[in-house]
């Protein structure tokens, strides 16, 4: 793995959707590094790739409340712990448990493994609310997928709140989720 900039020299093995974020990226004039790699589906799979973007990859988690009518993407760090019972009262929403990969693919044309805010581009009718953690915000610089798992981009955080998102017409909701030491201070 290596640090490139900007998107791939050609488009040969890659899918649309990748190439879609790509060409949307460089119409916003948004810079951005990438690092191609084997499939990433777990953070620990993600280890690597942090140490070559020098940064930490974003969780990216697609949620939904008990009766699926509303969706949310949530970003937060990805070495932080993350309980569904913190979330739910911040935004006022029923209990909310982990979407299933037909909504994810319907919504963001994304597959587990590969969701990032990126996928946001592909829901035109804003059936998803975007949600980020204050660390997430606060950090000059954040890590996501470029709605594959097999390439990880490095951007600017203010790039992608103030340019990415109004592009594809999602805002973003701040939520500060706790904060847990280990499993046993839970």
């Amino acid at each position: 793995m290596e640090l490139l900039h900007g998107r791939p020299a050609s488009s040969a093995g890659r899918l649309d959707k990748e190439m879609r974020v790509y060409d949307l990226l460089d119409s916003l004039g948004i810079a951005y590094e990438r690092t191609d790699h084997e499939a990433a589906m777990t953070m620990e799979d993600c280890m690597e790739i942090d140490r070559i973007l020098d940064i930490v990859i974003c969780k990216n988690l697609f949620l939904c409340n008990r009766q699926k009518t509303r969706f949310y993407l949530l970003m937060m760090p990805g070495d932080k712990i993350f309980k569904t019972r913190d979330l739910s009262p911040l935004i006022g929403s029923s209990r909310l448990s982990f979407a299933d990969a037909q909504d994810m693919e319907k919504y963001l044309d994304i597959t587990p493994g590969s969701v990032s805010v990126m996928g946001l581009m592909n829901d035109t009718q804003n059936h998803v609310q975007l949600l980020v953690d204050r660390p997430v915000i606060e950090s000059p610089l954040l890590g996501c997928h470029p709605c594959v798992n097999t390439s990880s981009l490095r951007l600017k955080t203010e790039d992608v709140l103030e340019r990415f998102l109004p592009a594809v017409h999602h805002d973003a909701i701040v939520v500060d989720l706790p904060e847990y030491r280990d499993e046993a201070s839970v």
